[in-house]
């Protein structure tokens, strides 16, 4: 009996999308776009630009799909891509460009219409954490938004970044003890 495509795993729907089947890529890319947009988001802090540079992993994905292998997890390999792509960004750059101006109005703007009641506490707690983020080494900040939000094991966020199962580690433990002194003072 056939598996129902939306319970098969990302590695299998890549290679029938590789072999052919449109549908596999849709959801691949189902599963992917709003994690790995959020991801961007998260470390761009500027919505056109994490749009461009989500374009350019997606743009880089199908350019790899003929020679795509399941070496690493299907994931793995596509936050690796955004990575990387992140590193280009930041050289060409030569710094972490600041919080655009209106940084609070795109936070506010972001957030779900709740009781009136939390929302202002909710933002504030939203703030709080974000600066704190924002003081964080980038590699301790990328560290915890991969484990956090993307939920990827260490050894995959080691694949990622390029550096071992300790380093993420030590990144992850001095990121949280960072944040946790900042945000419980």
């Amino acid at each position: 009996m056939e598996q129902p495509v939306a319970a098969t795993t990302d590695d299998a729907l890549m290679l029938a999308w590789a072999a052919g089947d449109a549908s596999a890529f849709e959801v691949l890319y189902g599963r992917h776009r709003g994690p790995l947009f959020r991801f961007l988001l998260a470390q761009l802090r500027d919505r056109p630009l994490a749009e461009e540079l989500y374009q350019d992993v997606w743009q880089r994905v199908i350019a790899a799909r003929a020679t795509w292998r399941p070496e690493a997890a299907f994931a793995t390999w596509l936050y690796r891509i955004a990575h990387n792509r992140l590193n280009d960004h930041w050289r060409a750059q030569r710094h972490r460009p600041p919080a655009p101006l209106d940084a609070e109005l795109r936070t506010a703007a972001l957030a779900d219409p709740e009781h009136p009641g939390s929302v202002a506490e909710q933002h504030e707690q939203r703030q709080r954490l974000q600066q704190a983020l924002d003081e964080l080494p980038d590699e301790q900040r990328e560290a915890v938004l991969l484990r956090l939000q993307q939920e990827l094991s260490l050894e995959e966020i080691g694949r990622i970044t390029g550096v071992g199962r300790e380093t993420v580690k030590s990144r992850l433990r001095y990121a949280l003890d960072k944040l946790r002194a900042r945000l419980n003072p």
